[in-house]
């Protein structure tokens, strides 16, 4: 093909899409540039769309995570009431190594056939133990606390040694213990709350509210 034949061809190409341009135009009942504004209106609805679109599901994600992070604290006694804040340093935080000595302070909430001198029902026991651990959590004076609510005999003090290992002065083998208090007290770091919640098995007499001394 000649250069002339090529320039002719692209002419006519040039051309046709001019036609169809003012064809589209006359029927949109607009001008061409009224034609290429609302295709580019059109253009940036869509992009503004997604955009939000995206911002959705990231903020939908973003709270599926935080109430996944709020449900595993709860199942792990790390629980914190809406609004109120943990004094610094009183979360559970598990130590870097197992501890082989500890000592710990708790606060037993039982409750009627326990076999203590409660008198009040499981329901009731559990709802007072997590308001103590609230309490506790929020930087209240933790022997004040045991004075006020353990079903123990304050200060309610225990120092633990760990399995396979001899028990110092003072203390008690971990495995002597009633279970939860090695299963929370070797768990936290000192300075930290936790609870250990009812079990028949490990934590028979009721809640117990335990924060590592040492």
């Amino acid at each position: 093909m000649t250069r002339r034949s090529t320039r002719r061809a692209v002419n006519r190409a040039s051309l046709n899409y001019l036609v169809f341009g003012v064809a589209l135009s006359l029927a949109l009942g607009t001008s061409p540039a009224r034609a290429d504004e609302a295709v580019a209106d059109s253009v940036k609805v869509n992009a503004e769309a997604a955009k939000a679109a995206g911002e959705a599901k990231a903020t939908s994600t973003k709270m599926k995570a935080k109430a996944k992070s709020k449900q595993a604290k709860a199942a792990k006694g790390g629980a914190v009431t809406e609004g109120t804040k943990a004094a610094p340093g009183t979360m559970p935080v598990k130590p870097d190594v197992e501890p082989q000595h500890v000592q710990v302070q708790h606060i037993l909430i039982a409750f009627a056939g326990s076999g203590t001198r409660a008198s009040r029902p499981m329901e009731e026991a559990k709802k007072l133990a997590y308001e103590v651990l609230e309490k506790a959590r929020k930087g209240e004076d933790f022997d004040a606390l045991v004075k006020q609510y353990t079903d123990d005999s304050p200060p309610g003090i225990y120092g633990m040694s760990g399995i396979g290992v001899a028990a110092g002065a003072g203390e008690y083998a971990r495995d002597k213990m009633v279970p939860a208090f090695g299963n929370v007290g070797f768990a936290i770091s000192a300075g930290n709350i936790g609870i250990a919640d009812y079990d028949p098995q490990t934590s028979p007499y009721g809640w117990h509210i335990i924060k590592r001394l040492k």
